[in-house]
């Protein structure tokens, strides 16, 4: 059994002038979020969607970590991941490549064990394999 998320986005104008809206009506979280060629090639206040597939990637890896983890009996005390998108503007824009970097409380692991689940969930993760581009990771295991 599968599902579907979805998300939308209209657009008024044209790509340097014009100006547009994204909203997430299954969750709520937002709704007309603003968005423009400034706050995606700028730093006008508003949401642009590298920023928004950095937060999914990022909240994707910690929900992939922490289930690899339970698959081997040990439960997260805490995941930090930060996702940074790596924008290249030649040969026209795209997105070259994503870094993720974690910092994880786990009581009960060794830094060779912490290594090995987080780089399996680094593969893994639904948006990683979804990206096809290079993602790349640095990952601390903090003291308990």
């Amino acid at each position: 059994m599968g599902f579907k998320r979805y998300a939308t986005a209209v657009w008024e104008g044209d790509l340097k002038s014009g100006k547009g809206c994204m909203s997430t009506p299954q969750s709520g979280l937002f709704s007309e979020q603003n968005y423009s060629f400034n706050t995606r090639f700028g730093d006008e206040k508003g949401t642009n969607p590298e920023e928004l597939l950095a937060a999914a990637h990022a909240g994707c890896y910690s929900m992939a970590l922490s289930f690899m983890l339970q698959n081997a009996g040990i439960t997260a005390g805490r995941i930090d991941t930060r996702a940074d998108v790596k924008m290249e503007l030649a040969p026209g824009p795209h997105a070259a490549g994503v870094h993720l970097t974690v910092k994880a409380v786990i009581p009960g692991i060794d830094a060779e064990q912490f290594a090995a689940v987080a780089n399996n969930a680094k593969e893994n993760c639904v948006i990683s394999k979804a990206l096809g581009i290079p993602v790349t990771m640095d990952a601390e295991l903090l003291p308990s």
